[in-house]
């Protein structure tokens, strides 16, 4: 890998290459292994989104040292799916981070300016631990978010006091466990692309997210798209994009 780099530096240097296409040869070069992981240096570079911890399954070590290279490497940190006591831990390798334990996210994030306007919309309070994720993971690469908690379809009139902000809105993420009807019946009224992701929420005929997903694929009204069963991170990365 350094040897395809030097070579590749030589021929700019020397006008054989163009700098663009240089950069897109960089987008495929370079990953750094340690041993347990390897780090992904450019994939930011490639996707437009740096490299994310999926801390479930993964020991404190791991995280730590993937946590590090990160830093080392200029880059921020997200850490998704993390548990308190390892959230807790990290807080004493990183006091600039910060720890979200009520959706199990960690950050070190660098300041920047925020643009856009996603509305992260909750159907119930029970839901707001994937809302959470979903918020927290949009600000973290750079968008500005409305927060709209406890709003489903079970009192539908509590999601009409923030008719404004939904319009104005560039992209909606609909968080909701139970029957899942919440992203229809945002996409039914307000004419902004809606996201929805189902959770895990409910009684045992929700088969752990499942009915609420069918429910969110088979929506009627056109515009929504679905994610997985409680993935407010894969939701918050399309919006932003």
């Amino acid at each position: 890998m350094k040897e395809g780099l030097e070579i590749l530096l030589k021929k700019v240097a020397l006008g054989e290459t163009g700098v663009e296409e240089a950069v897109n040869e960089l987008k495929f070069l370079p990953f750094k292994d340690i041993f347990h992981t390897k780090f992904d240096t450019h994939r930011e570079l490639r996707t437009g989104i740096e490299e994310v911890i999926f801390g479930a399954g993964k020991t404190f070590e791991e995280i730590r040292d993937i946590a590090e290279m990160l830093i080392k490497n200029g880059k921020q940190v997200l850490i998704t799916k993390l548990q308190k006591e390892k959230g807790e831990k990290l807080l004493d390798c990183y006091p600039n981070g910060e720890y979200f334990p009520r959706c199990g996210v960690f950050t070190v994030r660098k300041k920047k300016k925020l643009k856009g306007l996603i509305s992260v919309v909750s159907a119930g309070t029970s839901d707001m631990p994937v809302a959470e994720e979903a918020a927290v993971t949009a600000e973290f690469f750079g968008s500005k978010v409305e927060k709209i908690f406890d709003a489903g379809v079970a009192g539908i009139h509590r999601l009409l006091e923030y008719k404004d902000k939904l319009e104005n809105s560039k992209i909606i993420i609909a968080v909701a466990g139970m029957d899942g009807a919440l992203p229809t019946v945002i996409a039914g009224m307000f004419g902004k692309p809606v996201i929805g992701v189902p959770t895990s929420v409910g009684y045992g005929a929700s088969f752990q997210g499942v009915a609420p997903l069918l429910t969110m694929l088979n929506a009627c009204a056109p515009g929504v798209v679905t994610v997985n069963i409680d993935n407010g991170f894969g939701a918050a990365v399309f919006a932003h994009k």
